[in-house]
């Protein structure tokens, strides 16, 4: 992740490891990875990735010659077809930089893929978690059982919290959040699923459960007086149609998938 290489990258120059930073500074066209991707290039290590390949390849090559000679940064234009003969078809421009020279506090962060308040630290909300700590997004885990939460420290834009009643964290979502439903109670899931639909500007919501479970739900729902349009918003059962498993690992692959298709 890119704060994962700016933590790095500021310990590395703190050290005075010598070390090359290549960054994507324009592409045009079908390219590995967007401008602003960044690689750190030591010269018994490598730090991030710009796409792999032969690309990839010959970019640490260069970094780790500008590493051997010293200099100024320099920029590079490579148009992958001709150049490299990758089949992309596109143009990137790379710069080179000694990271002596580059202060890491200083490169932008991209903008989180999605804001997600995911409800449950059962295995499934566990599993999910393992996946989204190497995805750039930002996640509020939120359970009442402090003793349900791992034990080991999470990434930074994992934030754990332990409160009751869990339904009172949803007004503090931002607008468009992603809200994710995964607790041991289905009373407690209906008054989430309540809460959310009141305030009606989530970008997206998915409840576990089985359709038996979604049927259900829409009937109370109904009664209570919520309307129809609001409840078909509502993902049940979650995860990417055609992937085949109750094991929470597969859950999680396929509901993952799922919010960053909803965030694409």
């Amino acid at each position: 992740m890119a704060q994962a290489l700016i933590d790095a990258a500021r310990r590395w120059r703190a050290a005075g490891r010598p070390a090359v930073v290549v960054a994507v500074l324009r592409t045009r066209g079908s390219v590995p990875r967007e401008a602003g991707t960044r690689m750190l290039v030591a010269a018994d290590e490598v730090l991030g990735s710009i796409g792999g390949g032969h690309l990839e390849l010959a970019a640490i090559a260069d970094a780790r010659a500008l590493l051997a000679r010293g200099g100024a940064p320099f920029e590079q234009h490579i148009a992958l077809g001709p150049t490299l003969g990758q089949c992309c078809g596109g143009t990137l421009d790379l710069r080179f930089t000694l990271l002596a020279g580059d202060d890491p506090a200083a490169w932008p962060l991209p903008a989180p893929r999605f804001t997600v308040q995911l409800y449950g630290a059962g295995h499934v909300g566990r599993a999910i978690v393992r996946l989204l700590a190497g995805i750039h997004c930002r996640v509020q885990w939120i359970d009442e059982r402090e003793s349900e939460f791992p034990t080991e420290p999470l990434p930074p834009h994992i934030e754990r919290i332990c409160v009751e009643p869990v339904q009172a964290e949803v007004a503090l979502a931002p607008p468009g959040a992603f809200f994710l439903v995964l607790t041991h109670s289905h009373d407690l899931d209906m008054a989430l699923t309540q809460a959310i639909l009141r305030r009606g500007d989530f970008g997206w919501f998915g409840l576990i459960g089985s359709g038996t479970k979604r049927a259900r739900f829409e009937h109370r729902l109904s009664e209570r007086g919520f309307a129809d349009s609001l409840i078909e918003r509502i993902v049940c059962p979650i995860g990417l149609p055609g992937i085949a498993g109750k094991e929470p690992e597969v859950i999680a692959v396929s509901v993952v998938a799922q919010l960053l298709q909803a965030s694409h």
